[in-house]
Order: structure tokens, then C-alpha cells, then sequence
């Protein structure tokens, strides 16, 4: 997800014919990143993983159309580490914080990878967090692309963290991405409206799909054509994951950049070329209306650059 509203994640998956017979262990633990077989056998003996709505052992052999469920529960027994990392803070009071992340930082740390990240370095920098998305996820209310650079806000107390999720569902939050696609988009702006769910292909991936998917809508404006490139302004009505990267594909202008949904030829780039510009929230005690921006990062200064002189 570009960015998205934080909740017990639950992950599903439908079975296709290339899967049959093979283990629900090696298929769950090959469909998520950073995690290990032996994590999988873990989560279905202690019923986390459900088959067609019933409990089943590592061995399960599946069947085409299986359906497939994983509730993912909270580690236990993790010590996240304060880490003094710097952080580039945009604004913070007593509420609430908003920094400007950078390209390459994980937001929360996950299983198998529990430091370098900006839970990290928010747990040094502010010392209080809520603790609502529990020990791995504090004060993280929504996240952005590990690739993806820009303004992330956390809450610092369980009622500003409620108001700020409560904001993201209703779809108040102001988010606007600055992003560099392939080709002349031809329309000055537009809406796309396509629901997303896992590409039933490749289960590391999100792809537009009517089956096991959630509404999705994203709006586009054009800021500058550079040949067969594109400058966009990309607003968010709703977050899922992945989901400004999924729909450019869709349209057939996909991210500069982007290592998954991208194309190998062209300008390249460490990371999607994706910005979060602008974003804007109702303070959780004033009410007053907050807006933040950050500016582009070099690197995608640089590739504007080089695009502009060609």
C-alpha cells in the first residue's frame, strides 16, 4: 500500500490450477516476504491459517479454488530497540508527529526484521507512543512504501492515534503523491476507479481484480510532460497496499523505478519513483485543520532533471 490504515492484517488467497497439490505451508510462506516456512507450520498449528473456513495441518495438499486464510497475530516476546536514527521532523507536539521519510526506511518492523526502522527511530525520538497497533507498530496509524519517500504522521497517545485512524477510514486525510511514470498520459486528469486485491499469478503482488478485492479510487493530474515520461499529482481517496503503483500499471503508465510493478527498460532508479507531497489531518485535540508538504527528494530531482535536458 501506498499508504494504509493500520488493522490486524489478514491475508487471503484463492488457489489456481499451477498450485494444486502443493503444501499449504511451502504456498503461504513462498506468497509473503521475510517470512519462513517454519513461521508458517507455526501460525497453522496454532489455527491462524484456515482452508475453505477450517483448520488443516502444514501438509494440506491443496485443491484448485481453495480459499485460503491468514489472520497474522501480534509477536510476542519481541523487544523493539530505540535506535538513534536521524529523523527529519516536518512537525510535533504533544498528539501527534509527521516526518518526512526517507526512500530505502521500513515503517514497522515484522518478523525477521525488527531494527533500522522508523518505529525505531520514533521509539528514541519521541519516548511516547500509542500502544493501539500494539509492541511491533507504536504510534503507527498509516504507512507508506518502504520505497516510497514522504510525510507519514504517528499518534503519541491512544486518543490522537483513534482520531487519526477514524480520519483515514472516513477519507478526510488530505494525501497527495508526486510520482514519474512511463509514457504520455494524454488526459490532463482523471480518475481511476478499480478495485484491488492479490494478483492470483504471482501472490507477492496486488493486482486490479474483481475477486477478493476492495474498492479502490485514485485521482490524477497532470503537472508536466517530459516526452515519454510524465509528471503526475496522484490523490488518494482510498489506501490500499500498493495501491497508486497497481493502478498506474493498470492505466499502462507504470512507476519509474518500480522493482515489482514497473518496466525493466528506461530511466532507472533505486526505488519507485513515488513522493508523499502533501499530507493534511484535523488535529486529534483541536480540531483545527493541519496541512504539511515536503519537497521532492534528489533523486527524483535528478531524474526530472536529466528528463528536462534530454
Amino acid at each position: 500500500m501506498e499508504e494504509q490504515a493500520l488493522e490486524r492484517d489478514t491475508l487471503e488467497w484463492t488457489v489456481t490450477a499451477e498450485y494444486v497439490k502443493e503444501r499449504i505451508d511451502k504456498y503461504v510462506a513462498e506468497a509473503m516476504e521475510d517470512v519462513s516456512r517454519s513461521q508458517v507450520q507455526l501460525w497453522i498449528q496454532n489455527g491462524h491459517i484456515k482452508v475453505n473456513g477450517s483448520l488443516v495441518k502444514a501438509n494440506y495438499k491443496l485443491s484448485e479454488g481453495d480459499f485460503i486464510e491468514l489472520t497474522i497475530p501480534e509477536p510476542t516476546g519481541v523487544e523493539i530497540v530505540p535506535e538513534n536514527i536521524p529523523l527529519e521532523v516536518v512537525y510535533e507536539d504533544s498528539d501527534v508527529i509527521v516526518v518526512n521519510k526517507p526512500r530505502g526506511m521500513v515503517v514497522h518492523p515484522a518478523p525477521g526484521h525488527t531494527s533500522g526502522t522508523l518505529v525505531n527511530a520514533l521509539m528514541y525520538h519521541c519516548k511516547d507512543l500509542s500502544g493501539i497497533n500494539g509492541e511491533l507498530r507504536p504510534g503507527i496509524v498509516h504507512r507508506i512504501d518502504k520505497d516510497t519517500s514522504g510525510l507519514l504522521m504517528a499518534a503519541k497517545n491512544d486518543k490522537a492515534h483513534a482520531s487519526l485512524a477514524e480520519q483515514l477510514k472516513e477519507h478526510s486525510v488530505t494525501r497527495k503523491y508526486i510520482a514519474i511514470v512511463h509514457g504520455n498520459i494524454t488526459h490532463d486528469q482523471g480518475t481511476i476507479d478499480a478495485p484491488i486485491g492479490r494478483d492470483p499469478l504471482d501472490r507477492k503482488k496486488y493486482t486490479v481484480t474483481d475477486k477478493n478485492s476492495k474498492h479502490a479510487v485514485t485521482h490524477f493530474l497532470v503537472l508536466e510532460r517530459l516526452s515519454d515520461y510524465t509528471l503526475v499529482e496522484l490523490k488518494l481517496e482510498t489506501g490500499r497496499t500498493h495501491q497508486i503503483r497497481v493502478h498506474m500499471k493498470f492505466i499502462g503508465h507504470p512507476l519509474v523505478g518500480d522493482p515489482v510493478y514497473g518496466r525493466s527498460k528506461g530511466i532507472k532508479m533505486d526505488g519507485q519513483a513515488l513522493h508523499a507531497e502533501v499530507l493534511g489531518f484535523n488535529h486529534p485535540t483541536s480540531g483545527q485543520y493541519l496541512e504539511f508538504s515536503a519537497p521532492l527528494p534528489s533523486d527524483m530531482e535528478e531524474v526530472l532533471t536529466s528528463l528536462r535536458n534530454r
